[in-house]
């Protein structure tokens, strides 16, 4: 498939039918809390739905219980596998690099402050964690799961800020284009699987072929999940490098929402980071992995430490050479990304469960302005746009 200024334009109108209208009937007859309330206590897939919930979002929680029906779940294991082996980089590469890069898109960055609290900044980076470490557990489709009814949860949470945003003439649709749209959808499943490979191959990480493959495709069917339109998302690597370097130069940019959001995410991680000698690194981590364009354009400060993480590289290699060659440190670095994980997850989250509500209101403190196998290892696809 080749993307073009004409066929993204299309993709800018269109949200999730399906969404869209399991949200607009909940709000015209009044049972968001209804819905809100009996859905904390539906967290597994499986799970029995609660008398009293709505008739609407019934049809819709059944509607989506189960994943695409063309799903290789060869090719699932396969990306789960490559997931526990770089647990911690693609952590890294979520929180520094896909997080930063909806910041310097400024109607995502706007929709970003429209959609969450600002006393609670965490709960960003907390949901996109949580909902990562559901996608790669061995049940992540089965029943017991938490992954399938967060994928639900989240389809409409986004299909809810569409309909506050348009509802209250607080969103230029001729100029922003439809809130959430099919082109955001897709550009955010590329943020947080072909722009976390991008990252992995700059911090020096060794990956495979089929792995880089595998992870793109798990996150191919979370897309579809999540109401992507499947005709227009990318099939391969390639197409995905196309649209991403497209999608990133019609619209990345300055903005004051995408500012205060980095300094937020900044803020949070050099907390969680033990005491403060090593709070910079944030900062350099974040300008090594979005470069100093998008950097700047974000405000991230230059630090003593931008020197120092340009040779993350070469400390990561002696791990993996390590890995390669002792069973036992092999299984000792992922048991350590495993609690890594874990332990990052716990304090953004303070403990929590995210639960994915739909909001049933926009504040106006929220921001919104009016106006496997090492033999093959793979590269990232060349740049398509100069």
């Amino acid at each position: 498939m080749t993307y073009t200024e004409t066929s993204m334009d299309g993709l800018r109108l269109a949200g999730d039918e399906l969404a869209d209208a399991t949200v607009a009937a909940l709000f015209d007859r009044g049972e968001v809390g209804t819905f809100n309330t009996l859905m904390r206590y539906v967290s597994v897939a499986g799970a029995p739905l609660p008398d009293g919930l709505p008739e609407v979002a019934r049809e819709y929680l059944n509607a989506t219980s189960a994943p695409p029906s063309w799903v290789d779940w060869d090719e699932m294991e396969r990306a789960r596998l490559f997931f526990i082996d770089n647990n911690v980089h693609i952590s890294t590469a979520l929180s520094f690099a896909s997080m930063p890069a909806c910041y310097v898109v400024p109607p995502v960055a706007k929709l970003l402050s429209a959609s969450h609290g600002l006393r609670y900044p965490s709960k960003r980076m907390a949901e996109t964690g949580q909902f990562t470490v559901y996608l790669m557990q061995p049940d992540a489709f089965e029943a017991g799961s938490r992954f399938l009814p967060a994928v639900q949860k989240v389809r409409l949470l986004h299909a809810s800020i569409r309909h506050h945003l348009l509802r209250e003439n607080r969103w230029d649709t001729g100029e922003l284009g439809t809130p959430i749209c099919q082109e955001d959808m897709i550009g955010g499943q590329m943020f947080f699987s072909m722009l976390v490979l991008d990252s992995l191959h700059r911090l020096g990480i060794h990956m495979s072929t089929e792995g880089a493959e595998a992870y793109y495709y798990a996150w191919r069917v979370v897309g579809a999940m999540l109401g992507v339109d499947q005709d227009a998302v990318p099939k391969s690597l390639e197409e995905a490098r196309q649209f991403l370097d497209l999608y990133m130069v019609r619209h990345m940019g300055p903005s004051e929402e995408g500012a205060h959001l980095t300094r937020q995410l900044i803020d949070l991680y050099e907390e969680v980071v033990p005491g403060t000698f090593f709070d910079p690194i944030v900062s350099a981590l974040i300008r090594h992995l979005v470069g100093d364009t998008c950097a700047d354009w974000l405000q991230v400060p230059r630090t003593p430490w931008d020197t120092f993480v340009k040779a993350v590289p070469h400390l990561l290699g002696v791990l993996e050479t390590i890995e390669d060659h002792s069973p036992f440190g092999a299984w000792a670095l992922d048991r350590l990304g495993h609690l890594t994980t874990v332990l990052e997850l716990s304090s953004l989250t303070r403990g929590r469960v995210m639960h994915y509500a739909i909001p049933e209101q926009l504040k106006k403190d929220y921001g919104v302005s009016d106006s496997v196998s090492r033999s093959r290892r793979w590269t990232p696809p060349a740049a398509t746009v100069s």
